[in-house]
């Protein structure tokens, strides 16, 4: 293996634990942390992959045909990205699920103001992205006014999510199930926060000390309910971005603008919006810090990629081979 391709595999890992970290914060989305860091597309359609290659491999060994079909789905998997990322997300779900507890509970509106300047400097990536998908009269390079109105129609949507009222609902089965399904769900569409839905269905706390307590029976009915949203989610966006690339984007960065309201740094403990009060330095240097941090990411990638010449991705989204599936991630 080359120096290189362990410090890609480094940086990939790293990227997943920003991902896992993240799912474990009220309000901010491990699938916007994806598409920020390049990674979102890749995993998307890799999962899709390797979904359709399991259902293959399952149908077809019942049939007695083996599992030679299903081998041309799993080869287009990025596993060199999949992994170290897989591995990344569960050390940092596990190691920081008690760490993010205790900064978001002694200090919630400087953890929010950081990631409110973080997800709000990220709106560039969807937004770019979008801006670079050619569409029959809409030409590359330009939002039209339906983009503009698609855009509006998720940052509604997503704004009347994230401000639902909590509930208080029992972990049993029959609730970790769809919980789980909900919950990584929103882990695949950007802007969304998985813990955040947990939070309004009253099973955030429950969930966090499952982990921390390395609770099985628990974990077992909510990972179950995970893998079958996340076999009915990933299929659905994997077409989406497939056939409908541009609408998608424009949608999700109105679903990522949405997503803010959750993160205004004030609330109450019901989460009603509070006017800014107290000590406001702490709150401003964390969300001038989010923002640096994403802007400063963006513009080296830019510049990196400049200078080495390197052409983004088909626009059009017709490329799905695993090389151009795990070329946003390999860059850097």
């Amino acid at each position: 293996m080359t120096r290189a391709a362990v410090a890609r595999d480094a940086l990939n890992t790293v990227r997943g634990a920003l991902i896992g970290a993240a799912e474990s914060v009220p309000g901010v989305s491990g699938g916007t942390i994806a598409l920020m860091t390049g990674v979102y597309e890749t995993l998307l359609t890799s999962a899709g992959h390797f979904i359709t290659g399991t259902r293959i491999a399952a149908v077809d060994v019942v049939r007695g045909r083996g599992v030679a079909r299903s081998r041309g789905e799993y080869s287009r998997v990025a596993w060199r990205v999949i992994v170290p990322i897989g591995i990344g997300m569960v050390v940092a779900l596990l190691a920081m699920a008690s760490v993010m507890e205790t900064l978001v509970h002694d200090h919630p509106e400087t953890m929010r103001a950081l990631f409110f300047g973080l997800v709000l400097a990220s709106l560039a990536v969807p937004f770019r992205l979008a801006h670079h998908a050619r569409m029959p009269g809409r030409p590359e390079g330009h939002w039209g006014a339906k983009d503009w109105g698609y855009a509006l129609l998720g940052t509604i949507a997503a704004a009347i999510i994230v401000s639902l009222p909590g509930g208080n609902l029992e972990p049993s089965p029959w609730v970790l199930v769809p919980a789980g399904a909900i919950a990584i769900s929103a882990l695949a569409l950007p802007g969304l926060s998985g813990s955040f839905l947990l939070l309004t269905m009253g099973l955030y706390e429950p969930t966090l000390a499952a982990v921390n307590e390395r609770d099985l029976g628990y974990l077992v009915w909510f990972a179950l309910g995970c893998a079958i949203g996340l076999v009915s989610i990933v299929k659905v966006l994997q077409f989406m971005l497939e056939h409908h690339r541009r609408n998608t984007l424009v949608v999700l960065t109105g679903v990522m603008a949405g997503s803010l309201v959750a993160l205004w740094p004030w609330q109450d403990a019901d989460g009603h919006k509070l006017a800014p009060s107290g000590d406001l330095l702490a709150p401003l240097l964390a969300f001038v810090a989010g923002f640096v941090i994403v802007v400063v990411l963006l513009v080296v990638e830019e510049r990196l990629l400049t200078r080495t010449g390197q052409a983004p991705r088909p626009a059009d989204g017709t490329a799905d081979s695993p090389t151009d599936a795990s070329t946003d991630a390999e860059r850097a």
